[in-house]
């Protein structure tokens, strides 16, 4: 197999309720997110044709529906979720690598950020 191409989408960020807390899942809070999407973009380079690519603007809404159609209690969670779908609703892709940050989580003691990645492929 020939080295894949990459389409990264950085910090997309979305307010939601997120959290082991209930604190965290009535009050929400920032969430961050990085995708890296691995495909052959051959055909697309070569035509120009936005229907050869993986279109960025549906990954958004498919994240963004992901993120705000229900509650996680883990990070880890959340992210295999969106790797899992977006393997499974964009079929040009042969690997994705999802990152999620919440800044400033709840701990006792300063902390700029936590981060889950979760790597998929078909």
């Amino acid at each position: 197999m020939s080295a894949l191409d990459v389409i990264r989408m950085r910090n997309a960020v979305f307010y939601a309720y997120h959290g082991a807390f209930e604190d965290e899942q009535n009050l929400g809070g920032k969430f961050e997110f990085d995708v890296d999407m691995y495909c052959n973009l051959s055909a697309a380079a070569e035509s120009d044709s936005l229907e050869k690519t993986v279109d960025y603007e549906k990954v958004y809404g498919f994240i963004r529906q992901s993120v705000l159609h229900k509650k996680y209690y883990l990070l880890e969670a959340l992210a295999n979720t969106i790797a899992q779908g977006l393997l499974n609703e964009f079929t040009k892709l042969e690997k994705v690598t999802v990152r999620v940050r919440k800044p400033h989580p709840p701990v006792k003691g300063v902390v700029d950020h936590v981060e889950v990645e979760i790597s998929l492929s078909r």
